[in-house]
Parts: C-alpha cells; sequence; structure tokens
C-alpha cells in the first residue's frame, strides 16, 4: 500500500512540476521568447525595441493589452527582470508587491525579494512609485532606489559593487 501511495504522490509531483513549468513557458504576443545560458534566463525580443530578461527562478506576468503590438506592462512577483525600452517606443511599466517602476526609454533592472524592491537605472530614467501610485521619485541612471513597505525611500547613487552584483545575474 505505501508503494501504491509513493507512485500516486510521484505522478501528483510530476504533474504539478508540468504545470509550473508551463506557467512559467509563457508566450507574449509580439514578443519572441529565448531561453538563455549563463546565468539561466529567458529574454523576451519584443516589437517597437522592448527586450524583457528574467531570471530563470523569477516569477511573473506579461500582459498584452488586445490590439497592442507588444506588452506594456509586466507584474513580477519575485527574482529579479532587465527592461530595456527603446525611446519613443511607448510606456511600459514593471508592477511589483511592493513598487510600480514606470519609463518611456531606458535601460533599468527590478529585482524583487520578499521585504522590498529594488529599482537600479543604466541609462535613461525611471519613475518609481508606491504600488498606489504615491511616494513617487524619478531616479536617472546610475541610481536605485529600494522600496519596502512603511520606509522612506528616495533615489541613491548606487555603488560600482551593488549594481555590477545585479547586472551579473544577466551576464552583463
Amino acid at each position: 500500500m505505501s508503494t501504491r501511495r509513493l507512485k500516486l504522490a510521484g505522478t501528483l509531483i510530476g504533474l504539478m512540476l508540468a504545470a509550473s513549468s508551463t506557467a512559467m513557458a509563457q508566450n507574449v504576443n509580439g514578443c519572441e521568447r529565448t531561453q538563455v545560458q549563463d546565468p539561466p534566463r529567458t529574454v523576451f525580443q519584443c516589437a517597437n525595441g522592448l527586450v524583457i530578461e528574467a531570471e530563470a527562478a523569477s516569477a511573473f506576468n506579461i500582459d498584452t493589452a488586445a490590439g497592442a503590438t507588444r506588452p506594456e506592462d509586466v507584474d513580477l512577483e519575485t527574482d529579479a527582470m532587465l527592461i530595456e525600452v527603446e525611446p519613443g517606443s511607448g510606456p511600459f511599466q514593471v508592477r511589483t508587491p511592493h513598487a510600480i517602476a514606470a519609463v518611456r526609454g531606458t535601460i533599468y533592472a527590478v529585482d524583487v525579494g520578499p521585504e522590498r524592491t529594488s529599482v537600479f537605472v543604466l541609462r535613461g530614467h525611471v519613475s518609481v512609485s508606491r504600488p498606489d501610485g504615491s511616494d513617487t521619485v524619478l531616479l536617472a541612471a546610475g541610481e536605485g532606489a529600494d522600496v519596502a513597505p512603511g520606509l522612506p525611500f528616495a533615489p541613491a547613487t548606487w555603488s560600482a559593487e551593488r549594481a555590477a552584483g545585479l547586472m551579473s545575474r544577466f551576464g552583463q
């Protein structure tokens, strides 16, 4: 009887893993999806020069509005993404449990942890606010912000070590 239960448990675990892998292998209208190694991540090359790189373990959902040529926003629950938006290509934002990072043309990274969301700008400008839209700050290249519930946040110049640590997660 215990062997039968083990087989059933193994089958259920296999089905759950298959379902989660399918959810992670999200197809996005207007984007070509590629798996990249070293470090492992998923890259979405989208219309109008939008590039979204997601760490392999990240949990996210990319939304494309009906009739849109590319996504305009992503919900990122865990881990990090690197975003590249061509200037003049239209709005794009990343929503996390702690913050919203919205841009018009730039390269930036968003890292979600259990207690905070960190946003770092490589090029251009990014507007960062709380999920309700309050406490908005504008980040420029080389600046970042750590947004946590109930704590103040402001633009800060990141050390080379901190910026390199985040960017190394995307092979940069």
